[in-house]
């Protein structure tokens, strides 16, 4: 892209804090972070959030820029990063099983018959059954309802896997449910 003594200069006046450098920049470069990120990923959304990040990093990290390099090479290597953690990130959520959060959601928006049973139960006599329950069960109903944590979040509290914590929540308000049906 050979580069000008016109970035260069541009670098400067960033540096020196022009806000309209920083446009100028981002203005000249844009489209070839861009175009550069569309080829990689083939997503029009990941090209377009890695190529902010690119800027937002190369703006912060402006005072590190060696002019010995073109300007637009600093900004691929940077940009090349980004995605690469984005990768890797996405690499050990599949792992992790948090893909699954877009599931749950569904999940926890569905009421179960078992859920309306809890919801229709006054909060004193609700206690009294929650305490009949064994203490691991108590304590995902309390997550669940009381502290109204989603099923990722309960997993990460309870450090277990989000299937664990789905069954045995599934077992609590089933247990839960049939108190209820018995104390009637």
């Amino acid at each position: 892209m050979g580069e000008t003594d016109d970035t260069q200069d541009t670098i400067q006046k960033a540096l020196a804090g022009n806000q309209r450098a920083f446009n100028t920049l981002l203005d000249t470069f844009w489209s070839g972070v861009y175009g550069f990120q569309l080829k990689r990923t083939e997503n029009e959304n990941d090209a377009e959030d890695i190529t902010i990040q690119t800027f937002a990093k190369a703006f912060d990290k402006l005072h590190t820029y060696n002019s010995s390099h073109e300007f637009m090479t600093w900004l691929i290597t940077i940009s090349r990063n980004i995605h690469i953690d984005l990768i890797r990130k996405r690499k050990r959520n599949l792992e992790t099983g948090e893909n699954q959060e877009a599931v749950v959601k569904v999940l926890d928006d569905a009421p179960s018959a078992e859920d309306r049973l809890i919801n229709e139960q006054n909060l004193a006599q609700l206690l009294q059954h929650i305490k009949k329950l064994k203490p691991r069960y108590q304590e995902m109903i309390n997550l669940r309802y009381f502290k109204e944590l989603s099923y990722a979040e309960i997993a990460n509290e309870l450090h277990e896997p989000i299937n664990n914590v789905k069954v045995k929540l599934l077992r609590a308000r089933k247990l839960l449910a049939e108190i209820i049906k018995d104390g009637k």
